[in-house]
């Protein structure tokens, strides 16, 4: 096993041709990274690699390299593929064919065909015929064609798995194998992977052959120089706490993570309505628009991009220099390739995260998994704003000062001075108005705090009151729990900090949530498992933004995250729990209360004084069944004279509810002469 040093070689020892350190010197490649240090030699000796780096190491260039360098030596001109690089995504698989054609800027005549779901059949096929050295592909696409027999694997040397682990996730681990059984037996194999799963090495161990491991121990998962902050913020303060940030951080590019399809959407719109210029990109989005977009980023004619996990993998795009956490990820794993996004290849990044207070546990689990400290941001004052939306300004003043039209816009300035006869400071504080437009240029500092700005007060002290009692507290001096004489409430809360009960409501909901009433309760059989399944698939909610659950007779009450989307609630609406529509809206406390949920007593508890109970036998011995041979043909039991005697009614587990078993009991008890 390979476990380079700092002390590897530059790109010239590593046995490249010329052509291709030429290309890295006009790329401003300085050293190889420790991946291409250990991969690059090992693949151009011919052997199998087995190599685990974390994303953004520069994985890609430690393969092209030395594909490229073995089709720069090649004499014949042969059109069948000579290498196949297998992506998970339509994303990397795009970013991989980009980087291959980087690198053989000076290859002569090489060609590189990129081959994904979501694009039309007609230009792969025609590149295919056209010919290609290199087959760049996501693994259902590549079989497609192979069935087809549009793509020939006969004449490959090289083929390679990068990001196994997430081609495994995603579910395509089987296409990776057929392909893998039809490539030539004598071709070279290299699989990348950010981990090691079983099915992973299993792959590995049947399909390389003595294949060399490479490994990149780092002491952290993230990149160093990406410095990590967090805002605890939630609800509907997060798109005022968003804006604050973008009004205050100098940022070229930035992509802002959210959970969902609709929030993408949604949000994207609302920055774009507060004068950004925002695009969503999600999984629905059709792969030429997404190229669009893609390509507007890159150009600066976007410089928010907001997207879901799926969308955003494999985008490398070297204008981003911030990486905002929306929506904290569910795993400590899409955090790491969410903030991979930015800080690459040596540059500087800043990656944001916001908190929601009851997420803090998922925000220590991410400082545990990345082994780094996520500071706490400082909050940005109304002042700061301010002295930006100045800089801002002064910024435009300057570039106007450059303008060739200067002059004529002197005279016209000449001009309304002498018809107007006002001061020339007056008409500049006029023109001044005019351009800053509806909006004010400044904020007025003596407004009183933003919501999000006493929340995150609020949780500020909090935090240090729960650390406060910590310290306080020896482990036993606990308050007792449930069956001691003292409830343990949560510091820093009193009762005076709880909304006002409504009765048979229950408590009011948790900071950062609201209460909803949905229309399917105990009577209908319904769960607080059913209702969380059924509103987590639907509006693609995590279980820890579904707040309390509490089941009555005819209705439930759920709390769900301030700022929820009209859409989303109006999709709920229709959603069917327990054969019956949620019908979804707001509780505001002004209905009637609902009916309590029948009590889980047994039965025996609740049984009326005035019912009929079953006869009991009070002898003080037991009674034995009567032997077969005291019983007359019909089964019943002989009397004292050998007469039946009428069937003895059986005990009851229960008193009779319903009007059916009252009647057959009644007709039971006149039988037996009670």
């Amino acid at each position: 096993m390979t476990d380079p040093t700092p002390a590897d070689p530059g790109f010239p020892e590593l046995g490249l041709p010329e052509m291709l350190l030429r290309t890295l010197a006009e790329l401003g490649y300085e050293a190889p990274s420790p991946i291409q240090a250990a991969t690059i030699p090992a693949l151009l000796r011919g052997g199998d690699v087995l190599g685990q780096a974390q994303t953004g190491t520069g994985k890609t260039a430690a393969f092209a390299l030395p594909i490229l360098a073995r089709l720069a030596e090649r004499a014949d001109s042969d059109p069948r593929p000579s290498a196949l690089v297998l992506a998970p995504t339509r994303e990397l698989a795009i970013q991989v064919a980009e980087a291959f054609h980087r690198y053989a800027a000076h290859v002569p005549g090489f060609h590189v065909l990129p081959i994904y779901g979501g694009q039309s059949y007609g230009p792969q096929l025609a590149g295919l015929r056209r010919g290609a050295d290199v087959v760049v592909g996501t693994p259902g696409r590549i079989i497609d064609h192979l069935d087809k027999g549009t793509l020939k694997l006969d004449g490959l040397q090289t083929l390679v798995l990068d990001e196994a682990d997430e081609m495994l996730r995603m579910g395509f681990i089987d296409e990776v194998g057929q392909v893998l059984e039809k490539v030539p037996a004598s071709c070279q194999k290299a699989l990348f992977s950010a981990t090691m799963p079983d099915p992973i090495r299993r792959i590995a161990d049947r399909h390389l052959d003595q294949a060399e491991h490479i490994t990149i121990r780092g002491r952290t998962t993230t990149a160093t120089n990406t410095r990590q902050r967090c805002w605890v913020v939630g609800g509907m303060h997060k798109l005022d706490a968003l804006t604050r940030i973008l009004e205050v951080e100098e940022f070229d590019a930035m992509i802002v993570f959210a959970r969902t399809r609709i929030a993408t959407e949604e949000l994207a719109q609302r920055l774009e309505a507060r004068g950004f210029s925002a695009a969503a990109l999600h999984g629905d989005v059709p792969q030429n628009l997404r190229e669009k977009i893609v390509d507007r980023l890159k150009r600066g004619q976007i410089d928010i991009l907001v997207a879901t996990d799926v969308a955003a993998r494999g985008l490398d795009v070297d204008r981003i220099s911030h990486v905002v956490n929306y929506d904290i990820p569910y795993d400590t794993e899409a955090y790491v390739h969410r903030i991979g996004r930015t800080g690459r290849a040596g540059r500087s990044g800043e990656a944001i995260l916001f908190v929601a207070p009851r997420e803090r546990n998922m925000l220590r689990a991410i400082e545990r998994a990345t082994r780094q400290p996520i500071e706490q941001m400082t909050l940005p004052t109304i002042g700061d704003v301010n002295q930006q939306r100045l800089k801002r300004f002064r910024a435009r003043i300057e570039a106007a000062l450059q303008d060739d039209a200067l002059a004529s816009g002197r005279d016209l300035v000449q001009q309304n001075l002498e018809a107007l006869q006002v001061p020339l400071e007056d008409l500049a504080a006029a023109l001044v108005l005019m351009a800053r437009g509806d909006s004010p240029l400044l904020l007025d500092e003596r407004e009183p705090q933003a919501g999000f700005e006493r929340h995150s007060e609020r949780s500020q002290r909090r935090d240090s009151d729960r650390s406060d009692n910590r310290l306080a507290h020896r482990p036993d001096e606990r308050p007792a729990g449930r069956g001691g004489q003292q409830r343990d409430r949560r510091p820093g809360r009193s009762s005076a900090d709880h909304p006002e009960r409504a009765p048979g409501r229950g408590p009011g909901p948790e900071a950062g949530f609201v209460r909803y009433r949905i229309e399917v309760g105990a009577a209908h059989g319904a769960r607080p498992g059913n209702i969380m399944g059924a509103i987590a698939n639907e509006a693609q909610l995590g279980a820890r933004q579904i707040g309390r659950i509490r089941i009555h007779d005819d209705c439930s009450h759920v709390e769900l995250p301030v700022g929820m989307s009209p859409d989303v609630l109006k999709h709920l609406e229709q959603v069917w729990v327990a054969g019956r529509q949620l019908q979804i809206r707001e509780d505001t406390g002004n209905g009637p209360p609902p009916r309590p949920a029948p009590s889980r007593r047994p039965p025996d508890r609740d049984r009326k004084p005035d019912r009929p109970r079953p006869a009991r036998n009070t002898g003080s011995k037991p009674r034995r069944a009567p032997a077969a041979d005291d019983r007359d043909k019909h089964g019943s039991a002989k009397g004292a004279e050998g007469g039946s005697q009428p069937p003895k009614r059986p005990k009851l587990k229960r008193p009779p509810r319903t009007r059916a078993e009252r009647k057959q009991f009644l007709s039971g008890r006149k039988k037996s002469g009670d």
